[in-house]
């Protein structure tokens, strides 16, 4: 069973932050699957986390969602980052087609929309669910309890030196 952390996200930069803090702990797969509705901050907290570990290579890169592409990969020197927006897929057999299986276990793989890979969920993926919370955000994280506490402890860092 995994465990759970929930983190408010007042502000971009509060998520901007949990991105940063999440960029220097990833491994080859590690599987992140995105839930919440549109807006919710899914797509900018991937970003944070993509433009974190291209600029350890001195590399500024837009980093644009895939709503329309489906994917975007990236390569920071050290790891494959996959970035898919599933929105538009209407069976897992396309999720297939992409590759994005065998993403799963070579790259780290940021999938919003995840209730579109239907059995091919891996399953000791992160779980992350976006939602509004008053005039900001909140984002439920379902994960392996030390690497959740490694990221939380990284996100208090974080935090503390801005």
């Amino acid at each position: 069973m995994p465990f759970e952390r929930r983190v408010s996200l007042p502000d971009e930069m509060t998520t901007t932050q949990l991105g940063r803090a999440l960029a220097g702990l990833l491994k080859p797969g590690d599987v992140f699957l995105l839930d919440g509705p549109i807006g919710a901050g899914k797509t900018h907290f991937v970003r944070s986390v993509i433009q974190a570990r291209l600029e350890r290579q001195n590399r500024i890169e837009d980093v644009p969602s895939p709503t329309y592409t489906l994917v975007q990969t990236y390569d920071d020197g050290t790891l494959e980052l996959w970035h898919a927006d599933l929105y538009r897929l209407t069976s897992p057999e396309e999720v297939i087609e992409l590759g994005l299986d065998e993403a799963f276990g070579i790259a780290v793989s940021f999938v919003e929309w995840p209730d579109r890979l239907g059995d091919l969920v891996p399953p000791s993926a992160c779980r992350l669910a976006f939602s509004y919370e008053g005039d900001g955000r909140q984002v439920v994280i379902e994960w392996d309890r030390a690497r959740l506490d490694e990221w939380m402890s990284s996100f208090a860092a974080e935090t503390a030196s801005t």
